[in-house]
């Protein structure tokens, strides 16, 4: 049962009332449901292949949050079986899909959302890694800046733990 000061906080603030949240359901190693409840509604996308992160952030600067999921799969540019990022928003209460990047530059290792801006640690496929930040483009991420390049794998998991 709702206090009279908590309507009166609900009042006051009704998006708080509404709030959206993403999260992930998995089902199984190679299905997983993101899911987007906002105002008593819930949507869902299917992911039909292995997913091994999810974080949120707003990345596209628009005041609401963004979901950022980390799935293995191949592309239709890149037939090889790597870890990819796919970024997805809340539009008008549906997941829609922002960004279902096939590459962003090396071999996607690992990535995370700070400070509205992508970080992610990548390979070059052999003993060289980079660390690099990203924001969001019209359509897709940007290059920004090197936080760490050509450096080895330990230097490399250093600075992205810094992140």
């Amino acid at each position: 049962m709702l206090t009279t000061l908590a309507v009166a906080f609900l009042l006051a603030f009704p998006m708080m009332a509404d709030a959206q949240r993403f999260s992930l359901q998995t089902v199984s190693d190679s299905l997983s449901f993101l899911i987007l409840e906002e105002g008593g509604k819930t949507d869902r996308w299917r992911l039909v292949f292995p997913v091994y992160q999810m974080c949120v952030g707003d990345v596209d600067g628009d005041g609401r949050e963004d979901a950022l999921v980390g799935v293995v799969k191949t592309t239709r540019f890149d037939p090889v079986v790597s870890k990819r990022l796919f970024i997805f928003k809340n539009y008008h209460g549906r997941i829609r899909a922002m960004w279902m990047g096939s590459k962003l530059g090396g071999t996607l290792v690992d990535f995370r959302f700070k400070d509205g801006k992508v970080v992610t640690l990548q390979s070059d496929g052999g003993s060289k890694y980079a660390v690099v930040e990203h924001h969001w483009r019209d359509f897709g991420l940007g290059f920004t800046k090197f936080l760490a390049y050509n450096v080895s794998q330990e230097e490399a998991f250093r600075t992205f733990q810094q992140q």
